[in-house]
């Protein structure tokens, strides 16, 4: 099965997004996983046993930017991904308060 991490990086800031809300679903709703990304902006071990199929992750941009006084446009990040095989996923966020990019990483 398939495993998934994530990374967050603040680019207005350069730095990490430590300590913002992840939550992976699956394509119907389930919540699957939810973890805090850590000091350094990752989440190693977010799931490790996906199937083959769409999944969903949240990001919630909107209480990390407030809880830092920073207004933002978009309150959350939502990434919708194909898990095709069986190696390890890897979904990086580059994030801003008003911008976000995201890339299949290794």
């Amino acid at each position: 099965m398939a495993s998934l991490s994530t990374h967050v990086l603040d680019t207005a800031t350069g730095r990490p997004a430590a300590g913002l809300r992840v939550t992976l679903e699956s394509a119907d709703g389930s919540v699957l996983a939810e973890a805090v990304t850590d000091t350094d902006g990752r989440v190693g071990d977010l799931a490790a046993d996906l199937v083959a199929e769409d999944h969903v992750l949240r990001f919630d941009t909107g209480a990390w930017f407030a809880a830092q006084d920073r207004t933002a446009f978009y309150p959350e990040v939502v990434v919708v991904f194909s898990v095709v095989d069986d190696r390890h996923h890897h979904v990086p966020l580059l994030l801003s308060p008003f911008g976000y990019s995201t890339y299949r990483g290794s």
